[in-house]
């Protein structure tokens, strides 16, 4: 199980995941509060950060591609759909300064998104994994999150790590930290305990596990 902290943001989550969860609790806001009475429940986000990479400390240097499908009401158009959602959701969300003349946009780009849920895709399995936890950054062990029992450690573990890694940052040990558990059922402690600051770390790694 992994847990990951990155100092990107004040919430020491990766940026381009929190602009994608964010535009999604935006969505269902302006669904929900009858701005945009039209949407429905299904939806899906993404956005791609242009990065700069030195010496393994990340910095967000704007926002290249921003992608959106939304389920809507059968009467709304294409053109009107793409409208509300710059308006209404990504300026809304994603800070000016972040945007660009050269930003892309895929605002429902397979067209007409009418039947969505359980309905439009049989086999559901619940919410992605990837986006329960870092949007593909850091490092995920395969054990869904939703709808376990929070003893599992596939969830406990996961969130318990994450709280670890958020420390290591706060306290300025590392700009970033991803931090590795591995546990045997009914065995207390875990396995391995494993740390990897990706060379930011104001100490070595092997003196993060310790303290860890």
């Amino acid at each position: 199980m992994f847990g990951y902290a990155t100092d990107e943001t004040p919430e020491l989550f990766p940026l381009s995941h929190l602009l994608a969860t964010r535009l999604a609790h935006k969505l269902s806001e302006v669904r929900k509060d009858g701005t945009l009475a039209w949407l429905r429940p299904d939806g899906k986000t993404q956005v791609t950060v242009e990065y700069k990479l030195e010496k393994g400390t990340l910095t967000p240097r704007r926002v290249h591609t921003v992608l959106i499908s939304t389920q809507h009401a059968p009467e709304i158009s294409n053109e009107e759909i793409a409208k509300s959602l710059m308006e209404k959701v990504i300026r809304a969300v994603i800070p000016a300064e972040l945007l660009d003349d050269k930003t892309i946009y895929h605002l429902n780009p397979s067209g007409r998104f009418v039947i969505g849920g359980p309905q439009g895709d049989a086999g559901l399995t619940g919410r992605k994994i990837i986006v329960d936890s870092y949007g593909g950054w850091g490092a995920h062990g395969g054990g869904a999150f939703s709808g376990k029992d929070p003893s599992k450690v596939d969830r406990s573990a996961c969130y318990a790590a994450r709280w670890v890694a958020k420390s290591i940052v706060a306290a300025g040990l590392a700009k970033r930290a991803l931090v590795q558990v591995a546990y045997a059922i009914g065995v207390a402690h875990p396995l391995s305990i494993f740390v990897d600051s990706f060379g930011t770390g104001s100490r070595p790694d092997s003196e993060l596990v310790e303290i860890v």
